[in-house]
């Protein structure tokens, strides 16, 4: 890797820890960037995968404030998040990459669709709604833990329907969710498939750097302009994985 080409990464993973805090996709700033420097595409997934870890756990340090009160919420949604991550992390060392192709630009547009639709909070007991996000944190798990581009996109706009909670307070769980299932399926990379080391250091740089600076600001973003950044967001890496 020359000079020029660690810096790209480096700012790649800065980039995507800054928007993993805030939104989620990070993955599609670094991914292609490592696939341009000339990493086969499963070693780049692997290698993203590992380097991004640091990154989530750098924005959720930095959302400390808005997780207080909620690790027991977090505690169950984090069983689901492992079980699926490892599942999706098997997945993608043996199915085709393809596999997902078709479906994940529907999943991205399906989550906008959710997150814009206004939420009328529904009046079921805490149980049930700990079932529910399980299942939403296990689903977006193996989607994590194979892929993982939008994950918290994804998951994010499942959770505002189980949880009648401040945006900003679901954005800080599913920045644990998503470092979560980036973990799980690390320690699988790490011990059956080839990682990069090089590159998923600059990524995990970077990212540490980016998740601090969104954080700082992101945090301050009112609920509802979070909500539709969301869903610009979210549109705009569905259409560009539909025409890519």
């Amino acid at each position: 890797m020359t000079a020029a080409e660690a810096i790209a990464v480096a700012a790649a993973g800065f980039g995507a820890g800054g928007v993993n805090t805030i939104v989620g996709s990070g993955s599609l700033i670094t991914f292609p960037t490592l696939l341009a420097v000339g990493y086969p595409s499963v070693v780049a997934n692997v290698s993203n995968s590992v380097g991004l870890v640091p990154g989530g756990i750098s924005g959720a340090i930095g959302y400390r404030r808005e997780l207080r009160g909620q690790w027991r919420r977090v505690g169950f949604l984090a069983v689901g998040t492992t079980i699926g991550a490892l599942l999706g992390g098997i997945l993608l060392l043996e199915l085709p990459e393809s596999v997902f192709d078709a479906v994940v630009p529907i999943l991205i547009l399906l989550a906008a669709v959710l997150m814009a639709v206004k939420r009328t909070p529904a009046a079921h007991a805490d149980h049930e709604r700990n079932a529910a996000g399980i299942s939403a944190s296990f689903a977006t798990g193996i989607y994590g833990g194979y892929f993982g581009a939008a994950q918290g996109i994804i998951l994010m706009s499942l959770l505002r329907f189980c949880y009648p909670d401040d945006l900003q307070r679901i954005n800080a769980v599913k920045i644990v969710c998503t470092a979560v299932a980036n973990g799980v399926a690390a320690v699988l990379f790490i011990a059956v498939a080839d990682v990069a080391w090089e590159a998923a250091a600059l990524i995990a740089v970077g990212s540490i750097v980016g998740a601090q600076v969104a954080a700082k600001y992101g945090r301050h973003i009112p609920s509802e302009v979070l909500r539709w950044v969301v869903v610009v967001v979210a549109t705009i890496v569905a259409v560009i994985l539909l025409v890519t």
